[in-house]
């Protein structure tokens, strides 16, 4: 029924959130090759057998790509179950499957990123929290560190290096939605002329001093965090304006 993806069937497997590539854009293979140097750091990609998006993906904290501290545990990257797949019980046993893993490796619990209000490419908190996650620290505007302990150990915490600039569009290739949309919303500041700062993180060491607990795709705008959301140009124009940075 689920499959893991690794390094001898990444190029067979549709990876799930993956978009079909059109000409001269590179989506589905940014994830891809992101994917395949993470799987040297023991992540793990496992996924329900079927073309549909119905997947979990996590691995040792120290080695996530985000700016939170933990001591021996799993970090759950993203949980994705969608389309026809939806309330059939798909989410929970992917989340039992990473707790056994976390068992059978000895960790001391798994760790989740979430939000009081759902954000895009965020794991849902609110199911999370039905199978037993616990708040273990907030961070504004709505962020939430999220933690299933196994061990009684020392609880994680998140390390926010503090934001100095103006504006700011930090990503990385962990979704494969990003890079084309970053170049748009890059190609529209330009054309309004507003100075946008694009930082794609490349390593975890690089995404542990991110001024956002999420570092997949978090914008910045006047010194302050806007959305995670992977913005069209459509949008983006309208959050300049919403900041009355163009008129």
């Amino acid at each position: 029924m689920f499959k893991i993806v690794n390094k001898e069937n990444l190029n067979q497997e549709h990876i799930c959130c993956s978009l079909n590539e059109k000409k001269g854009e590179k989506t589905t293979s940014l994830k891809k090759e992101w994917l395949n140097e993470q799987f040297d750091h023991q992540l793990i990609f496992e996924k329900l057998d079927v073309r549909g998006k119905v997947f979990i993906e996590y691995m040792p904290v120290e080695y996530a790509f985000s700016p939170v501290i933990g001591h021996n545990d799993l970090f759950i990257n993203c949980l994705w179950v969608s389309g026809q797949y939806k309330d059939q019980g798909y989410g929970k046993m992917l989340i039992e499957r990473c707790i056994e893993t976390a068992k059978d490796q000895n960790k001391d619990g798994i760790i989740a990123l979430s939000a009081e209000k759902k954000r895009h490419f965020m794991v849902d908190g609110d199911h999370l929290k039905k199978m037993g996650f616990q708040v273990v620290e907030k961070y504004a505007p709505d962020f939430e560190l999220l933690y299933y302990p196994l061990q009684d150990k020392l609880k994680p915490r998140l390390s926010i290096t503090p934001f100095k600039g103006d504006h700011c569009l930090y990503y990385t290739h962990q979704c494969p939605h990003t890079e084309k949309y970053v170049q748009l919303v890059k190609s529209v500041a330009e054309s309004y002329g507003i100075d946008l700062e694009v930082i794609r993180l490349k390593t975890s060491e690089e995404a542990k001093q991110a001024p956002c607990p999420f570092t997949t795709y978090a914008l910045f705008l006047d010194g302050n965090f806007v959305t995670t959301e992977v913005l069209t140009e459509k949008k983006f124009i309208q959050l300049l304006k919403k900041h009355m940075l163009i008129e």
